[in-house]
């Protein structure tokens, strides 16, 4: 989910303060399919992803290019509007009441020694392992993916070269709801899902992006290892309560020595 929120701030310098929300979505998307076909999570992953692309694409087309050179606040309330539209959207059709999926391999855990890993959790690590590599081929090494980190780089330069750079801005911001489609039919297995739950995520993705550095994929990753490290560890050796605590905390120590994010540039 982080991964997502830091590429589109790395491409189109707007910061997407719907992106829990957008996930909350997705989680309820894979719940309504597993209810309607039986549908694993992981296998309406794809055709969600494909879902949140257009919607993606649209979005930033329709709505978001026109304040793309508006002041920060005005994009600000913008993202958070449609936040606001999206919780109550779900809350209309769904209820207040919490949703979940199960599945058979849920409660089941690989054992390594005297340790045991979640499959649950496994597969959804590796379904982000794989979503990040996917992405970091493509911005690598397409021309695609050339174009958009150079409408990245330079604006002006891009449009003087004759780039489309707001199609290839629409192509980012789908691409980052893509990443959060995944992040959410992953995360249906380990949290129940219920309307509120947007803004939590939504600030968590801030503090990974921020620890790792605004626009820096390779950032999100580290900042996402960091921060589940941190809350884990928090939650074994203290208490469960004492999690945020802790991530907020290396925000904090982050922020003060390394204000641009451990991968991040000045």
């Amino acid at each position: 989910m982080a991964l997502g929120l830091s590429v589109i701030f790395g491409v189109v310098r707007v910061v997407n303060f719907a992106h829990g929300e957008m996930m909350t979505v997705a989680m309820y998307a894979a719940t309504v399919l597993f209810a309607m076909l039986g549908l694993d999570p992981f296998v309406v992953a794809l055709p969600v992803a494909a879902a949140f692309f257009v919607f993606g694409y649209l979005l930033q087309t329709a709505l978001i290019n026109p304040f793309i050179t508006r002041p920060e606040h005005s994009q600000f309330m913008l993202l958070v509007a449609v936040a606001i539209v999206m919780v109550n959207a779900l809350l209309m059709v769904f209820g207040p009441d919490a949703r979940n999926v199960q599945v058979d391999y849920q409660l089941d855990s690989f054992e390594i020694g005297k340790i045991l890993i979640d499959k649950a959790r496994l597969f959804a690590a590796g379904a982000a392992v794989l979503t990040a590599t996917g992405l970091f081929l493509f911005f690598r090494y397409s021309l695609t993916g050339k174009a958009i980190r150079a409408c990245a780089d330079n604006y002006l330069g891009a449009k003087v070269v004759g780039l489309n750079v707001k199609k290839y801005y629409a192509l980012t911001f789908g691409l980052g709801c893509v990443c959060v489609a995944i992040a959410g039919c992953a995360q249906v297995l380990l949290v129940d899902v219920t309307p509120p739950l947007g803004p939590y995520y939504t600030l968590l993705a801030f503090v990974i992006v921020i620890v790792g550095g605004l626009g820096s994929m390779g950032g999100a990753l580290l900042g996402g290892v960091l921060i589940g490290v941190s809350e884990a560890l928090a939650g074994l050796f203290i208490a469960p309560s004492a999690k945020s605590m802790f991530s907020f905390g290396l925000l904090i120590v982050v922020l003060l020595f390394r204000p641009q994010g451990l991968l991040g540039k000045r």
